[in-house]
């Protein structure tokens, strides 16, 4: 059973999301051979004030 967690910053609409899993899945499916209903995938949404890039808070950019 494959089990991916993406981390991204919060931001996308469903339907990017959607597209997201979808193209995960198929690449997974395609490269290790296991069936998509046993392709598990994680989304973990983080504020732009929970991250930061080179000492600066995403949240900071403009």
């Amino acid at each position: 059973m494959p089990l991916v967690h993406i981390d991204l910053i919060e931001g996308r609409n469903e339907e990017q999301l959607k597209g997201l899993v979808a193209d995960v899945t198929s690449a997974i499916v395609k490269n290790t051979g296991a069936p998509a209903e046993h392709v598990h995938i994680v989304l973990n949404e983080m504020k732009k004030s929970n991250y930061s890039v080179a000492g600066k808070l995403k949240s900071d950019e403009k």
